[in-house]
């Protein structure tokens, strides 16, 4: 059985992360970029920001996936972001596993709630969140969320696990 585990993300030796992301599409739908390939140094200039604590996903110690928590502290909350697994362990519940071990280290820092946007094309990735226990928001709180914002996005609030 594999072991699977949540690590804080080490600069020194950081996973192929940018490689994991495979077309300017994805690229899009991950981060919101439109530079394709994607350019160096962008993880790095994610990290500087105080609020952002990046993570892996580690596969029996090997680093499988990535993403961040952005911490909103005034409003109590968190946002799971930039999330991605490694394409060579997509489709294997990793990213469901990946997720929830992310909402409950977000639930540990004390948040009261913790939330995630995805792009609306992107239906793996809706139904990796609802199987990990998130649920879409309310369509006037959601087009609140989506003012302001470049594109629309589906947003969805974690619940707690699901058994499905």
């Amino acid at each position: 059985m594999t072991h699977v585990a949540l690590a804080p993300f080490d600069p020194s030796s950081p996973p192929a992360v940018t490689e994991w992301v495979t077309s300017a599409a994805e690229a899009e739908a991950w981060a919101g970029l439109l530079e394709w390939p994607l350019p160096p140094g962008l993880l790095d200039r994610w990290h500087e920001l105080p609020d952002v604590l990046p993570f892996v996903l580690l596969l029996d110690g090997v680093p499988a996936g990535y993403a961040e928590i952005w911490l909103d502290v005034d409003e109590n909350e968190a946002e799971l972001a930039r999330i991605v697994v490694n394409p060579a362990h997509r489709g294997r519940g990793n990213g469901r596993a990946f997720v929830r071990l992310l909402a409950a280290e977000a639930e540990r820092l004390g948040l009261a709630d913790v939330w995630l946007r995805v792009v609306p094309e992107n239906a793996a990735a809706i139904s990796c969140y609802r199987a990990a226990g998130f649920v879409r928001a309310a369509a006037a709180e959601e087009e609140s969320f989506n003012a302001g914002q470049p594109r629309r996005y589906v947003w969805m609030r974690y619940g707690g696990p699901r058994t499905t």
